[in-house]
C-alpha cells in the first residue's frame, strides 16, 4: 500500500481533482486487472486509448485516475490527476512504487540495431563468472541472479522493468544488464531509471515501421544518451559514423571501442575460425569460442564494458575466454555428415549481411551456403526487398520462406522480399512458404560439408499467425531433420 501523493512524486501535474492523501493498492494501465483500491494509468498506445476504458477501471475499483484528458464523467470519490505524457508520468510513478530500485544497484543500458541481446547477455554472464550476483532484462529472457523468467518484450513496460529491479534489490544484485529498445525509449519505459552507464552497438535499416525514417530511428536513440547522468558512462561503437551522434548532448563519460579507427579500446582479429577468433584488446591476446567480425564488436563492447565497471585486465579476458554464444545467435551444429547448420536471429539487412559475410569469410568456397530466410508480417515492409537482395547475393542457394506472418499473408510478404532479388541471381532461389518444410528442403539439398543458415527467428520458440503463437524452434527442427538424414 502506497500514498497516492508519494506515487506521484516528480511527475509534472496540470490538474487535479479530489486528494491525493489516498492510500492505493496497486499502479495498472490495463483496465482489465484493475481492482478495488488500485490506480488506473490512461496511456495513448499505438493500438488502443486508455482514457476508452477509465469508466470500466473506476466502476472495477479504481480509486485514482491519471490521464492527459480529463474525462467528462467526474465520479465522486475517485480522484483524477491530469498529466502531459501519461507514459511518463507511469514511468516515474512505477519507479516511486517499487521505491527506485534502479538506484540500488548499477544498471547499464545496451542499445542499437544488432548485438543488444548478446552483449546485454555476455555481460550477465561474464559478471556472474567474477562472482557477482547479477540481473538481465533481455529479448530471450529475464534473470534474476540464477532465476530464469520469461521476456514478452525486448524492453519491457516500465512497471514490469521496476518489478523485476526491486525483485532484483530483494535478491541482492549488484549489477543489471538491459536491453534499450527504440521503442521502449520513444515510450518512455525507461524514464525515471537510473542508469550507471549505456553502450551503443551499431545503427542500420530496422523499424521504419515504428519511426517512418531513419533520423528519427536515430534520434530515439541519442535520446537515451542524452538523459545519461553524468556519473555514468556512455560507450560507443566508434566504428558506426553514428556513434559520434550519440555522444553529441551527453552528459556521462565518454567513451569509445572500434576495430577500424581509434578508440579508447581497440581490437584486432587475428584468426576468424567455425572454432571461435583470436583477437588483440589493447594489446593483449584473448581467444573467443564466438564467431565473426560482428562478434568481435560484441567482445570488444563487454571488455570495456567490463573495464569500466571495474574488472581487473587480466580476469576479464580470462572470462571472456570462458564465455559461450547466446541462444539464437549463430547457434551451430555440425551433422555426422559434415553439414554444418546455422540458426540466427538475424532479421534486419545489415544483421543478415553481417551474417552470410562472416560465413563466407570463413568457408573455403568448396560448399555451397543455402540460406532459408523471410521477414516477418506487419513490421517494416521496406527491409524485405533488401533482404532478398542480400540473401541471394551472399549464398548459393536461397530458400525464401515466412517467418512470423502474423496478420498478413505470407505469400504476399515473399513477393516483396523476391522483388529485391538481382535477375542474374534468381535462378539461385527458391519459396517454400512453410517454415518447417523449407529446414527440411535445405536439410535435403545439402550435402557432405556444406552450409546451411537460418536466419531470422534465433532463439523465439514460436511462430506467429493471425494472432495464433504455435511452437516452432528453428534449431530443433534442423537437428531433427539432420538426424534423419543420417538414419
Amino acid at each position: 500500500m502506497k500514498i497516492l501523493k508519494d506515487i506521484l512524486y516528480k511527475v509534472p501535474m496540470e490538474a487535479v481533482i479530489g486528494n491525493t492523501g489516498l492510500t492505493v493498492s496497486s499502479i495498472h494501465f490495463d483496465s482489465r486487472k484493475v481492482e478495488f483500491n488500485d490506480v488506473f494509468v490512461a496511456v495513448k498506445g499505438t493500438v488502443s486509448d486508455g482514457h476508452q476504458f477509465i469508466t470500466t477501471a473506476v466502476n472495477q475499483g479504481a480509486l485514482a485516475v491519471i490521464c492527459q484528458e480529463m474525462p467528462k464523467q467526474i465520479v465522486n470519490g475517485v480522484t483524477y490527476v491530469q498529466v502531459a505524457n501519461s507514459q511518463r508520468a507511469l514511468a516515474i510513478m512505477a519507479a516511486n512504487y517499487y521505491d527506485s530500485p534502479s538506484e540500488n544497484l548499477k544498471l547499464v543500458g545496451v542499445t542499437g540495431t544488432n548485438g543488444k541481446t548478446t552483449v546485454a547477455t555476455l555481460l550477465y554472464h561474464l559478471f556472474s563468472k567474477a562472482g557477482f550476483k547479477v540481473g538481465l532484462l533481455s529479448t530471450v529472457n529475464i534473470m534474476v541472479g540464477e532465476k530464469t523468467y520469461a521476456a514478452s518484450h525486448t524492453t519491457p513496460d516500465s512497471l514490469t522493468i521496476n518489478s523485476y529491479l526491486k525483485l532484483m534489490n530483494d535478491e541482492g544484485v549488484e549489477y543489471c544488464f538491459m536491453e534499450v529498445s527504440s521503442h521502449g525509449i520513444a515510450q518512455d519505459r525507461t524514464t525515471g531509471l537510473k542508469f550507471a552507464g549505456g553502450i551503443f552497438t551499431n545503427l542500420s535499416h530496422d523499424h521504419l515501421d515504428y519511426h517512418k525514417t531513419f533520423a528519427e530511428y536515430r534520434d530515439v536513440k541519442k535520446l537515451f544518451f542524452d538523459q545519461l547522468p553524468a556519473s555514468a558512462f556512455a560507450l560507443i561503437n566508434a566504428d558506426d559514423k553514428n556513434g559520434a551522434v550519440m555522444l553529441q548532448n551527453t552528459k556521462a563519460e565518454k567513451q569509445t571501442y572500434a576495430l577500424k579507427t581509434y578508440a579508447d579500446f581497440n581490437a584486432k582479429i587475428l584468426e576468424n575460425q567455425f572454432s571461435g577468433l583470436l583477437l588483440k584488446i589493447n594489446g593483449d591476446e584473448v581467444w573467443s569460442k564466438l564467431i565473426g567480425n560482428f562478434n568481435a564488436y560484441n567482445i570488444l563492447a563487454i571488455y570495456a564494458a567490463g573495464s569500466l565497471l571495474g574488472l581487473e585486465k587480466l580476469e576479464n579476458l580470462r572470462l571472456i575466454s570462458e564465455l559461450n554464444s547466446v541462444s539464437g545467435r549463430f547457434q551451430y551444429v555440425v551433422s555426422d555428415k559434415k553439414i554444418t547448420a546455422i540458426v540466427d536471429y538475424a532479421h534486419t539487412p545489415d544483421a543478415l549481411k553481417n551474417v552470410l559475410e562472416t560465413i563466407n569469410a570463413i568457408r573455403t568456397k568448396n560448399e555451397e551456403l543455402i540460406t532459408v530466410v523471410g521477414c516477418g508480417g506487419d513490421r517494416d515492409k521496406t527491409k524485405r526487398p533488401k533482404m532478398g537482395n542480400i540473401a541471394a547475393a551472399l549464398s548459393s542457394k536461397v530458400i525464401f520462406t515466412s517467418d512470423n506472418p502474423r496478420t498478413e499473408d505470407p505469400e504476399e510478404i515473399l513477393k516483396d522480399v523476391e522483388a529485391g532479388v538481382d535477375a542474374l541471381d534468381f535462378k539461385k532461389t527458391m519459396t517454400v512458404v512453410n517454415r518447417n518444410q523449407a529446414i527440411k528442403t535445405a536439410c535435403q539439398l545439402a550435402n557432405p560439408n556444406d552450409i546451411i543458415l537460418i536466419a531470422g527467428k534465433g532463439h523465439e520458440t514460436y511462430q506467429e499467425v493471425n494472432g495464433v503463437r504455435s511452437d516452432f524452434d528453428d534449431y530443433k527442427i534442423v537437428n531433427e531433420y539432420l538426424s534423419q538424414l543420417e538414419k
